[in-house]
Order: structure tokens, then C-alpha cells, then sequence
């Protein structure tokens, strides 16, 4: 697990914004991973994704990694936002947004 967990690490330090998902932004697998990349591409923001089900140790590992027992997961700048539900309610409160402001990430406005 150490090995999937620096491959995780290294995965959420290069980026800025990064979402573990089910599929692809272009063919999300799964209803939560949908509703996850419209949200991101709503706030205009640039991302990482990864497809969870190409990589059976990413997927567990992300799961052991976060403390989080579902997916997608998102994280700004190294940090653990939630999941798709915290992402929803974030996003509606203007929560998310003002996050990615005061954490720098570059939105297109």
C-alpha cells in the first residue's frame, strides 16, 4: 500500500485541482462522478482527473488515503474537499468557488 500511497500523494501534489473519479470527464461512469465534473466545469476551473476503475490500487488506495469511503473525490491544492454531495453543497453556498479563489486556482471567468 506505501508504493499506491506515494502514487497518490504525488498525484495530488502536482496539480492544483484533482478529481479521483469513476470514468472520464468526457464519459463519467457514474452519476456522482457526473455531477462532479459539471460542477468543476461550471467553475471554469483547470483539472486533473483519474479514472479510479482503470487502477483496482487507486482505487482502494484513494479510499485509505482520504479516510473516505466513497468516490470521486476532490482535492484543492493537497487538501481533501469531499465528495460529490460536499462538492454540491459547497458549490451552491458559493462555498466552492470562494475556495478556489482564496487558494489562488485560476478560474475562467
Amino acid at each position: 500500500m506505501t508504493d499506491t500511497k506515494e502514487r497518490i500523494s504525488g498525484i495530488v501534489g502536482e496539480n492544483e485541482v484533482v478529481l479521483f473519479m469513476k470514468g472520464t470527464p468526457l464519459f463519467p461512469q457514474c452519476g456522482f462522478s457526473s455531477r462532479a465534473v459539471h460542477i468543476l466545469d461550471h467553475c471554469g476551473v483547470t483539472y486533473e482527473s483519474v479514472d479510479v476503475l482503470q487502477d483496482m490500487e487507486i482505487r482502494q488506495g484513494i479510499k485509505a488515503y482520504s479516510d473516505w469511503p466513497t468516490i470521486p473525490q476532490l482535492y484543492v491544492k493537497g487538501e481533501f474537499v469531499g465528495g460529490s454531495d460536499i462538492m454540491t453543497e459547497m458549490f451552491e453556498a458559493g462555498e466552492l468557488q470562494q475556495m478556489f479563489t482564496d487558494k489562488g486556482v485560476k478560474t475562467a471567468d
